[in-house]
Order: C-alpha cells, then sequence, then structure tokens
C-alpha cells in the first residue's frame, strides 16, 4: 500500500470550493421553494434498464431466516417520485449514487448527484431552469438546443429514427466498430455507441448544449412525444465533451411504465443478464397519481469537474475508488 495513500484525492482548497457551490445549489432551490429530500440509498428493488448495473448486498434480518438482497440505488428517482404522488410538490436531492460500472476520469462507482422534479412543468421548461443553474455555477452562456435527429445528421450523415439495423451497423463499422457492429443486434446500444464516441466529443465546446427528442427505445421513464411517436421527450446536457444531466417530461401512467420495465427485462435476458425486480412500489405510486412533471439527474462531480477546471473526477472528490 502506498504510504500517502491515506490522503484525500482532492485539495482540501478544491473541497471547501465544492462546499461553496452545494451552498450555491442550495440557495438556488430555497429561492425558488423547491424543498430538499432525503430518501433511501438502499432499495429491495432497482433499475431494469440493461445499460445500468446495480451493486446488490445481503441484509441479515434478525426476524427473518434467509437475507434478503437489497440494492444500492443508481439514482434517487424512484423514492423521488413516490413523494411526489404522496404530494410533496416541487423537491430536490443532493445525495450519493451508486453504479457498478467503470472508473475513470469521468466515472467512479460512487458519485454525488443532484435530482430535482418540477410539478407542472414539461421537459422545455426544466431545461430553462437548469440553464439557470448553469450559468449561475460555471459563468457560461445560455446553452443551445438540438434534436438528436439533427446532431446525427450533421455530425455523421445519417437519420437514427429511421436507419435501418444494418444502415447502422455499416455506418459503426465505418467508424472503426465492425467487430462489435457484426455481432450487435440492438439497434440503441450502437447508437449509443456512436453518439458517445463520436458526437459528444463535437457539442457544448463554447457552451452548454441540450440535446433532446431521444428515441422512444431510449426513454423508458419519459412521455412519448404528442406529435411524433417516434421520439420521446427526454433530453441530456453536455458541455466540453462532459455529459451532465440526463432529464424527462415523465411518464404518469402506470401501466405502461411496468410494460416498459418487463421489457427491459426481457432484453437483459435475451444478452445473458440478470433480470431484475421491479419496483412495485415505484408502480403503485404512479398508479396513485404521479403529477404532470419533468424531472433530471445531474451529475455534481462533473459540474465541479467544469467549474474547477479539472481533468479528472478524482480532482473533486474527497476519496476516489482506490482510496476509499
Amino acid at each position: 500500500m502506498q504510504a500517502d495513500k491515506w490522503r484525500p484525492s482532492a485539495s482540501i482548497e478544491a473541497l471547501k470550493q465544492r462546499a461553496l457551490v452545494l451552498q450555491k445549489i442550495r440557495q438556488f432551490f430555497a429561492i425558488r421553494d423547491v424543498l430538499e429530500v432525503d430518501t433511501p440509498s438502499l432499495s429491495h428493488a432497482t433499475v431494469t434498464d440493461e445499460h445500468l448495473y446495480s451493486f446488490s448486498t445481503q441484509f441479515n434480518h434478525p426476524n427473518t431466516p434467509q437475507a434478503c438482497t437489497l440494492y444500492l440505488q443508481t439514482s434517487p428517482e424512484f423514492a423521488m417520485k413516490r413523494l411526489l404522488s404522496a404530494g410533496s410538490g416541487a423537491i430536490y436531492q443532493i445525495c450519493k449514487s451508486f453504479r457498478n460500472e467503470e472508473v475513470g476520469n469521468f466515472h467512479n462507482p460512487e458519485f454525488t448527484m443532484l435530482e430535482w422534479y418540477r410539478p407542472r412543468f414539461d421537459h422545455l421548461q426544466l431545461m430553462s431552469e437548469i440553464d439557470e443553474l448553469m450559468q449561475l455555477i460555471l459563468g457560461c452562456d445560455t446553452a443551445e438546443r438540438v434534436t438528436y435527429q439533427n446532431v446525427f445528421k450533421q455530425h455523421l450523415g445519417c437519420d437514427p429514427l429511421t436507419s435501418t439495423l444494418a444502415e447502422i451497423q455499416n455506418l459503426a463499422s465505418q467508424y472503426g466498430h465492425a467487430e462489435l457492429a457484426a455481432k450487435e443486434s440492438n439497434k440503441d446500444t450502437l447508437l449509443m455507441l456512436l453518439f458517445s464516441q463520436h458526437i459528444e466529443p463535437q457539442i457544448g465546446q463554447d457552451r452548454p448544449c441540450f440535446v433532446l427528442d431521444f428515441p422512444a427505445s431510449q426513454a423508458a421513464l419519459a412521455k412519448i412525444s404528442a406529435t411524433n411517436p417516434l421520439v420521446a421527450e427526454r433530453f441530456e446536457l453536455y458541455f466540453q465533451g462532459i455529459e451532465l444531466a440526463n432529464g424527462f417530461h415523465e411518464l404518469t401512467d402506470g401501466a405502461e411504465q411496468l410494460k416498459r420495465f418487463e421489457q427491459d427485462n426481457i432484453k437483459r435476458k435475451n444478452v445473458g443478464l440478470e433480470m431484475m425486480p421491479i419496483d412495485q412500489n415505484f408502480i403503485a405510486a404512479i398508479n396513485a397519481g404521479l403529477p404532470a412533471c419533468a424531472g433530471v439527474a445531474l451529475g455534481i462531480d462533473r459540474l465541479l469537474m467544469l467549474a474547477f477546471n479539472c481533468s479528472s473526477i478524482d480532482q473533486v472528490i474527497a476519496f476516489e475508488n482506490s482510496r476509499a
């Protein structure tokens, strides 16, 4: 073990600046009368998305003969929506989230999430509020807005909504992903690869960029557009090569939400992944009356990387994974 491994990965000065930014964020929401909430990190259910990987642990309850599986949450979304259904009104949360995925300049298995929900907002109104927060924290210009379809047309010369799987496989091969393209039968997986590798680095360089109207097949928790059934009312926010936020005009149909989760699990099974337990409390909350709302999850650590001009997430968190 390295002799200095006990030391924090971020400087003390960076941690002091981090505290000031968190204070600014809380003031931002206090002014707008948005309630701060705190929900569990451990849950009996988890996300079904085949592209998200949850940590799990065993809880040995003293009154139960068998241990039960609990999952560290990839975001506080399901619990926060249960609060919305219970009548909380506008809410936000700054919390730890956990994903059993990669470690790198932009990733740590444990990270800090800012998530908030606005009843009576649609995704466009929420994007405007996010834009205000970005300008407050980063001092940046107003964000631009582009559709997922147009950004693919502009940078890769294809229409992601109407292109066939074979056409997307061919495009991926042209961009150096022939081996993966030959065996990948999920069009969305290839689109995500092309987007992350060949579009993300080119957008939002001078000012933040919202990409909106994602394919309906890539938005399990969002409303389908009333004007175009091929797209969902979902957006992502990018700035200087970093994905910062993912938001939705939230789906409020419990039966449809359950159907989408079940379809996710079928996809997981088809690619050899474990099927995940569906959060029935979340479904019950939607059925009880999730209000029309928009919500977003924003990565605090990545926001701080931009605010402090850092190249690695390690520089803005007290102890990155290898020092934890």
